[in-house]
């Protein structure tokens, strides 16, 4: 009779080894997973902390004409970039969603970390801005138009238009009058005299007439607009990037 052991021991051989190589690739694109997850995270808060920093920093910052501006439309950048690189490729409408909460876990737990923890600041004036509802609707109308340029016309609008009423509810507590030394102030600025920075927001106090201070004006809904089509122009401008960085390029000689 022919004996069959070795032949046996070469399939058993050959499925361990085909395991071993599935669990090391498993292994390996979880590794690169995590990876690039943290370094889009990084990135992203390592470009807001440098360029405007300070709007999302303290509350006593987030006044109603720059902020709902500048923060905003530079935080779209990422997102729109990587969003045209899943959209080409994969046509997953997941990636404003996705860069925005990694943004965000990233920023609360500096928030907490470093600035409450090791700062001393308290957690309610230095909590970072609200964008996810704004990155969820970029990603729906992505979604549902399946067409970039209603995307842009549509989400990237809504994503300026509406960042100040999603954050209202964290901010408005900020905006309530208090007497204090015979002076009429908000609770933001009583924070600001109270915990003295290295930068602190003089800016603000010249360009919209001690902002936080002035309880009504006609400003915020201008600047919701204004920031609608600035941010509709970035998110065309950075998906182009994106499509371009994307883009597969064959070396023809070395």
């Amino acid at each position: 009779m022919p004996q069959t052991g070795g032949g046996e021991e070469g399939v058993r051989t050959a499925d361990q080894q085909a395991a071993t190589r599935r669990r090391l690739e498993n292994t390996v694109d979880m590794a690169l997973f995590a990876v690039i997850v943290f370094a889009v995270a990084g990135a992203t808060v390592f470009v807001m902390s440098v360029t405007i920093g300070d709007w999302e920093f303290w509350a006593d910052w987030k006044d109603r004409r720059y902020w709902p501006l500048a923060p905003v439309a530079a935080l779209l950048i990422f997102p729109a970039g990587l969003a045209a690189a899943f959209w080409s490729r994969f046509r997953l409408p997941v990636a404003c969603t996705a860069v925005v909460l990694l943004y965000s876990l990233m920023r609360w737990l500096s928030a907490y970390f470093n600035f409450h923890i090791f700062g001393g600041f308290p957690l309610s004036f230095v909590w970072p801005s609200i964008f996810i509802p704004l990155a969820i609707i970029i990603d729906c109308t992505l979604v549902i138009t399946r067409s970039v340029f209603l995307t842009g016309l549509i989400g990237a609008f809504l994503w300026g238009l509406l960042v100040y009423p999603v954050n209202w509810p964290l901010l408005a507590a900020f905006h309530e009058p208090i007497t204090y030394n015979g002076e009429m102030l908000t609770a933001a600025d009583l924070l600001g005299y109270e915990y003295i920075r290295t930068g602190l927001p003089e800016y603000v106090r010249v360009v919209e007439r001690t902002v936080l201070r002035t309880f009504g004006d006609a400003v915020t809904p201008l600047t919701a607009v204004f920031s609608g089509f600035i941010c509709t122009l970035v998110f065309y401008i950075a998906w182009g990037a994106g499509l371009v960085l994307n883009r597969q390029a064959w070396l023809k000689k070395l």
